[in-house]
């Protein structure tokens, strides 16, 4: 059992020779490197040939991160086949969405339908089980890297009948749930179902397809047969090793892979941090709604951080490096978010590749005096600093927002309204409101137990599956506040339109007689009403904003007794709803029906959050994050986290010491904090 917050990454020492491995320790020891990932990609030299298993080199490499006091996580190497296999078992090459089938080359270039590549990653997975389970290094086992791709070969399309068949049963309700009388697409036989690709019914690429319902099955079953993969591996180390903990690396919000439904198979939800360009802000705020999403895929349980680059990554058209601070800032916001390990790719540069230039706490120099490695130096020894205190402890939260793969697929291809609304950039939007204000959230799926909740959003809840409405009726019923946006609640759980009244409108209290769009330049002004209580307890609604609203404007008739909350000021619908609040037993539901900027959706769930208590510490000041990590005791760590570029004084609302610094701080003290700055507060009891 670790004694503080995990700190590494990946590590590839075969790729050097073995007296670089010394100089490697050396450096592990002052930077503080207490885990090290070994065996990711090693799948040719494990295996040279489908008769002849080699593990001399993971033996010495295990042995000397053992003999250095080092943690090991052990991956089994399917993330990247070698080239003896493509050659023997062409068939484990994917088919692409084009109908090409690709040769050996690149990395996640498999077949999750190959039986031959299931038979030997299977079966090496076995050999690596039994040869190091009860290694008293190895912490953890992770199996392949970075799931995702998909294949549209002849096996997948197999693959894909034996799916159907087992989701619809019949032809008859599989024909319904596709909506195949449109396009005499009635199918009479499951053997003429074919993939849907560009030889059949997409169009312009993966977002277009002439059968929504289709294309969101395929979907469905290629994250299912990638997570067979992982499924059949795990089986494979359990049957040597029942108790070290089994997982692989998620990519955060990663459209191709339904994480939710690989949820039930981990034993712990891991990683990889690598935010696209932004402004340091929304950067930061991308990543804490990331960490939430993944502790949320593990019912609320810490995460680990698999990789993060140390300064720059190697895949983007610019590449900066990160600025002085921000490597510490960074790791101790996802230690903040739930992370018990933080681990970087990679620790030592390669020479060559693709990946050559990506950062590493070793550069290519091998030096240890450059900036990248003082700095992690320092983020190691505070790492120590802490120990234990943190690990294990939860992230309290009563907002949830809710994520859902199925309506993100559903809107990104859907036809006939606004191809330029991005599910993730509308959800992370919203959650920006949240994070702005401090208030604690969780990111969860729409199937997850409400009960601990006040506040719930659900941006672009598009498909509603399951007994989603019954439970979020239960929930504004006892007091709740539901916000959700446009496009909400309009198809089923196949991606068909209701007919008559969609189930969702009844709790919200409006009725979408139109959706109109516009390109991302056109903007209509929205007004909203949002005042505070007044003087006989009811809502004020005195006093307005206006804020511009762009690419989607539902035209919106309210039920009896909704309450207009916001209207448009332009266009033939000026001055009809944009925004409504319909009281509903001990709660409300609020809809918000069109793009408002940042501002208007900050205003909007402000005055929600408020209404509830949870507007979070400092929510006036933009660049400064706070968030609490509990242990089951009670202990609270309140980690205040400076994400600005001047220097800001707050005055402390609670009472504890540093445990960076030991300094002891008492409520109402004025807290002086640089840019990069991090607080981790053990609160007196």
């Amino acid at each position: 059992m670790s004694n503080q917050v995990r700190y590494g990454g990946d590590y590839n020492p075969e790729q050097w020779p073995k007296d670089v491995w010394e100089d490697d320790h050396r450096a592990f020891d002052e930077a503080g490197i207490t885990t090290v990932t070994v065996g990711v990609f090693a799948w040719a030299h494990l295996q040279p040939a489908e008769d002849r298993y080699d593990f001399s080199t993971l033996d010495a490499i295990v042995d000397r991160a053992a003999q250095a006091g080092r943690e090991v996580v052990l991956a089994t190497p399917s993330g990247a086949m070698p080239p003896w296999l493509a050659r023997a078992y062409p068939d484990a090459c994917r088919v692409d969405l084009e109908g090409r089938r690709h040769v050996y080359g690149q990395r996640h270039n498999h077949c999750p339908s190959s039986p031959d590549f299931r038979r030997l990653s299977v079966a090496l997975a076995s050999q690596l089980a039994q040869r190091y389970a009860g290694h008293p290094a190895v912490v953890a086992w992770h199996v392949g890297n970075e799931y995702g791709g998909a294949c549209y070969c002849d096996l997948c399309a197999a693959g894909f009948r034996d799916w159907l068949r087992a989701r619809y049963g019949t032809l008859d309700r599989l024909n319904d749930a596709w909506n195949a009388t449109f396009w005499s697409h009635t199918y009479t036989d499951w053997d003429e179902i074919q993939p849907p690709t560009m030889l059949s019914e997409h169009w312009r690429g993966p977002n277009h397809t002439a059968f929504q319902g289709t294309t969101l099955d395929y979907r469905r079953f290629m994250s299912d047969a990638l997570l067979g993969g992982f499924v059949a591996e795990k089986a494979a180390i359990r049957a040597h090793d029942a108790t070290t903990p089994v997982t692989t690396n998620f990519m955060g919000l990663y459209q191709p892979v339904d994480y939710h439904r690989w949820a039930p198979h981990l034993d712990l939800v891991t990683w990889d941090n690598y935010p696209p360009a932004d402004t340091p802000l929304r950067t930061a705020a991308r990543m804490a709604a990331t960490h939430a999403a993944m502790r949320g895929v593990g019912g609320g349980a810490p995460i680990w951080v698999m990789e993060q680059t140390p300064s720059i990554t190697a895949s983007r058209d610019v590449n900066p490096v990160k600025r002085p601070g921000v490597l510490a800032l960074w790791t101790w916001q996802s230690v903040a978010h739930g992370a018990d390990a933080t681990l970087f790719f990679q620790l030592r540069q390669s020479k060559g590749a693709c990946e050559k230039y990506h950062g590493a706490v070793i550069d290519h120099s091998g030096r240890t005096d450059t900036r990248v490695f003082r700095e992690a130096s320092a983020l190691g020894a505070s790492l120590r600093t802490v120990g234990d205190g943190v690990l294990g402890a939860r992230t309290p939260a009563r907002v949830a927002l809710l994520l859902d793969w199925d309506s993100w697929w559903a809107v990104e291809m859907t036809d006939g309204y606004n191809r330029h609304v991005s599910y993730v950039q509308t959800l992370l939007q919203y959650h920006r409101a949240l994070w702005s204000a401090n208030a604690a959230v969780d990111v969860v799926p729409v199937t997850a137990d409400l009960a601990g909740y006040d506040v719930v959003v659900a941006p672009l809840l598009h498909l509603l599956k399951g007994d989603v409405v019954e439970r979020l009726t239960a929930f504004v019923h006892r007091g709740g506040s539901l916000v959700t946006t446009f496009y909400g609640g309009r198809v089923d759980e196949d991606d068909n339109a209701f007919l008559g009244e969609p189930p969702l409108d009844a709790l919200l209290g409006v009725r979408v007689e139109e959706t109109d769009s516009a390109a991302p330049d056109v903007a209509n002004p929205v007004t909203l009403r949002l005042g505070g209580p007044g003087t006989d307890g009811a809502i004020d609604w005195n006093g307005s904003t206006t804020h511009p609203a762009t690419l989607v404007f539902e035209l919106l008739v309210p039920h009896d007794g909704t309450e207009v909350v916001g209207t448009y000021g332009a266009d033939f619908y000026a001055g009809t709803p944009a925004v409504t609040r319909a009281a509903r037993g001990e709660g409300a539901a609020w809809h918000v029906g069109t793009g408002l900027d940042d501002d208007g959706v900050a205003r909007v769930l402000r005055h929600v959050l408020d209404q509830h208590g949870l507007m979070g510490p400092h929510a006036d000041e933009p660049a400064l994050e706070v968030v609490d990590r509990v242990q089951p005791d009670g202990t609270r760590y309140r980690f205040v986290l400076h994400h600005g570029s001047t220097p800001l004084t707050v005055t402390s609302e609670v009472e504890g010491t540093d445990a960076l610094t030991g300094r002891v701080v008492r409520r109402g003290d004025a807290l002086t904090l640089a840019p990069a700055d991090v607080l981790v507060l053990q609160e007196a009891p």
